[in-house]
Formats: structure tokens, sequence, C-alpha cells
């Protein structure tokens, strides 16, 4: 079993789903970079948390978040 995605990392990923529904891919290299694109997070360890999150969404088909 995998760790629980705090609920911060889950509420920026579901706002950027809401704004940018069409960019975000399955690819998590692409949404890491997409992440420090539209955001100004620092920190390494919560982006890659936001791209994750966002990735494992769109590969099982919640988009509707």
């Amino acid at each position: 079993m995998g760790t629980v995605k705090p609920a911060y990392v889950k509420t920026i990923a579901r706002e950027l789903l809401k704004k940018y529904p069409d960019v975000f891919t399955n690819d998590f290299n692409e949404n890491k970079r997409l992440v420090a694109m539209l955001t100004n997070i620092k920190s390494k360890k919560i982006r890659n948390g936001v791209a994750g999150y966002i990735t494992r969404k769109i590969n099982r088909g919640q988009l509707n978040v």
C-alpha cells in the first residue's frame, strides 16, 4: 500500500485540473514540468506529489474531481 496524499496536494491538483483540463497527460514527467510552469511551488517533493496525483487521476479516468 502507498502513502496517503496530504489534503493540500489533492486541493492543488484538483484546482489545476479544473483550470487546465486539457493540458495534462498520463505522462508523469510531462505533468511534473507543467505543474512547475503553472504554479509557484518551490518544493520538489510537493511538486512531484501534485504531478503524481494528477497522473494517477488521469490514468484511472477520474477527471471529474
